[in-house]
């Protein structure tokens, strides 16, 4: 039997995104992972669950080409066999923690180019895409799910790449949530803060220099007091907002909400 949904997760070899992998497979689904680096348990656990698997190793830092690859790719499906199409944009990186003048420009220039320009282009490829099943007749549900964070609300000291890119990641998804209001059947958006969860981030921001980043203090505490939500737990509630009925209603949202 084909797939009847389509679900597009970038991010996918490690943390949440990985638990969302194991979570969305599905013999009903066909799951495409986009990571620089694949994650051979996935491939593992569809055989076992008779579920459709594509595994892409991506460098979402080369922005441009994972569009294109992506565009072609939905531009090659038959979509009057899909009931719907989602895309989760998951991937992020924190660069050097400290001031931003301490950040290499690499650094600095890959962390937004991973963190914002690709969800960007990624999203902008899965609309025009999509949009063209639409304009076909094809009726199905269109999703965005950013995973956006609290610091992209709230400012922090020694965390300005990081923090701009989610801040970005909101503002672009109210922008295109207008844009897909204007038109028929238009996809819903939403950027989702999914708490604060035991991955290897956490692990990087509690090995900060304490000199160069002043809030280090407050991830130990976290992880010290048990605060830190699980991956697959994260994982659990992120893909039940992506279900609600009212998804797409608030553009900017958190699972604490």
């Amino acid at each position: 039997m084909n797939p009847h949904h389509l679900t597009i997760l970038t991010g996918a070899s490690r943390g949440m995104g990985l638990a969302m992998a194991r979570q969305l497979l599905s013999p009903h689904r066909h799951l495409l992972c986009i990571s620089r680096q694949s994650n051979s348990e996935l491939e593992v656990l569809a055989v076992q669950q008779d579920a459709a698997l594509t595994l892409w190793s991506q460098d979402l830092a080369d922005t441009q080409a994972s569009a294109e690859r992506l565009q072609a790719w939905l531009k090659a499906l038959d979509a009057t066999r899909l009931a719907s199409a989602t895309l989760i944009n998951n991937a992020g990186v924190i660069p050097r923690i400290g001031p931003l003048d301490a950040c290499p420009p690499e650094e600095l220039a890959n962390a937004l180019r991973v963190g914002l320009e690709a969800p960007m282009q990624l999203t902008a490829a899965f609309l025009r895409a999509t949009g063209a099943w639409v304009a076909a007749g094809w009726r199905g549900p269109r999703k965005v799910l950013n995973i956006s964070s609290g610091l992209g609300r709230h400012a922090m000291a020694a965390q300005a790449p990081y923090c701009a890119a989610k801040a970005g990641m909101d503002h672009f998804t109210r922008c295109s949530a207008l844009d897909e209001a204007q038109r028929p059947h238009g996809a819903k958006l939403v950027s989702l803060a999914p708490g604060v969860i035991d991955t290897d981030m956490q692990v990087q921001l509690r090995a900060g220099d304490p000199a160069a980043f002043p809030d280090r203090q407050r991830f130990l505490n976290l992880k010290e007091q048990g605060q830190l939500t699980s991956p697959d737990e994260a994982a659990q509630r992120v893909l039940a907002w992506l279900e609600r009925s009212d998804f797409g209603e608030q553009p900017v949202a958190d699972v604490r909400d």
